[in-house]
């Protein structure tokens, strides 16, 4: 199975703002420019909702998530912010891994990636 990956970065603390500070820091990134966009999250039913909720990228090689992981580690060096980057198969929609990301193990974007691509599960 030959699929591209999606992945999903949402905050786990933090503010609004910081989310929005991390899609501009991303599309500013070359390699990843036009992969970048954000996507609306359901709101529970005390919530109102919030216009960027989530941010996806979508990879088709490893270098764009060696690309990806050096991005949020930048970022979160900076910042005292955690985040969750989620793995998904683009065309099914299927969750293969989900991790919490901070600035001292944001490399291990990458090395999932790697792994998902050598077992088939992306591209």
């Amino acid at each position: 199975m030959n699929n591209m990956a999606l992945i999903k970065v949402s905050l786990l603390d933090g503010s609004p703002g910081d989310l929005h500070s991390l899609f501009t820091w991303l599309q500013r990134t070359d390699e990843l420019r036009g992969r970048v966009r954000t996507l609306p999250r359901q709101p529970g039913p005390h919530e109102m909702g919030g216009a960027l909720e989530i941010i996806s990228v979508a990879l088709s090689s490893g270098g764009a998530a060696a690309v990806l992981a050096g991005a949020l580690n930048t970022w979160l060096q900076s910042r005292r912010a955690r985040v969750s980057v989620e793995f998904v198969v683009d065309e099914t929609g299927e969750t293969l891994r989900r991790v919490e990301v901070e600035a001292s193990n944001a490399a291990s974007i990458k090395e999932l990636y790697e792994t998902l691509a050598s077992n088939g599960k992306v591209s």
